[in-house]
């Protein structure tokens, strides 16, 4: 994953999504390189051209807070990803990776979600595994069900196209929510086979990996197509799980009044009367596929 040089390869993939133009300048549909020049970058940001590229390069690695800011400025990075450049940036010691304890989620936290028998909720680990599901959150969405990734749900299980009427936008916040929840760990052993696998399978997934944007899914709304009630539309909320770092619990719910909000109830009183809330084994969060 290019680890030796992750702040560059930052930079050059945000320069290469760069319009030239958005910023005034001439031959947008006449160059033989993908989006902007070094040499442009370097102009716009306004440090020099040869500083420019030391840093693309990885011959200089730690630029200062104010050429950071002029960086994020003409990439238009949101405070997400400033704050991921800014990392990039930062001064790191290699250290070894040691095996990580399999994720769990706490028994209370599972007993907590099985109350909410109209409430679909769920817990994702740090790669976008499904740690625990109730059963209301299984209804709606197989991608919910314990032990299946979701990023590669979404691109090597052709039925989430039918899932989610607006497949394409779901793919991209689910890559960039990837990204976000790795940080700048990318040489995590579990992370590289994910996106090792994905990358080989998928060319929707490596174009978008390689765009390296950075987005965290802390709240939104899904539009689900479901064989049973038809469309969903469901806002989102997701909390950090005190104690268990890289956890997030995500809670759905509908606008109080709507027909979503009847249908999430119909579906509720269909599935949750008779199924209790489950848990991953330790084990399927490496191995288990989707499987619907």
């Amino acid at each position: 994953m290019d680890s030796d040089n992750r702040l560059g390869t930052f930079l050059r993939a945000r320069r290469e999504l760069g319009r030239p133009e958005d910023f005034g300048l001439p031959g947008g549909g006449q160059r033989r390189v993908a989006g902007l020049r070094r040499e442009e970058i370097a102009l716009l940001a306004g440090v020099s051209a040869d500083y420019y590229i030391r840093l693309e390069q990885g011959r200089d690695k730690h630029p200062s807070e104010q050429v950071i800011a002029a960086l994020a400025r003409v990439f238009a990075l949101d405070e997400e990803g400033t704050a991921h450049l800014r990392e990039l940036a930062r001064p790191t010691r290699a250290r070894p990776h040691t095996p990580r304890r399999p994720e769990r989620v706490t028994p209370g936290l599972l007993r907590l979600m099985d109350a909410w028998a109209h409430t679909p909720a769920l817990v994702l680990g740090r790669h976008l595994d499904v740690l625990a599901a109730n059963p209301l959150a299984v209804a709606v969405n197989a991608c919910s069900v314990p032990g299946v990734n979701q990023v590669r749900a979404i691109f090597l299980d052709p039925r989430t196209r039918e899932v989610f009427p607006n497949w394409s936008q779901i793919a991209a916040d689910t890559v960039a929510s990837l990204r976000a929840t790795a940080g700048t760990d990318l040489d995590d052993p579990r992370l590289t086979e994910l996106v090792g696998e994905l990358s080989l399978k998928s060319d929707e997934f490596r174009q978008l990996w390689a765009r390296h944007d950075v987005r965290a899914k802390t709240s939104g709304v899904k539009l689900f197509h479901h064989e049973m009630v038809g469309e969903l539309t469901l806002s989102y909320e997701s909390f950090a799980v005190s104690g268990a770092p890289g956890q997030l619990l995500f809670v759905y719910h509908a606008e109080p009044g709507s027909p979503s909000e009847h249908s999430l109830s119909l579906l509720g009183s269909l599935f949750t009367e008779h199924s209790p809330g489950i848990e991953s084994h330790p084990a399927e969060n490496s191995t288990t596929r989707h499987h619907g």
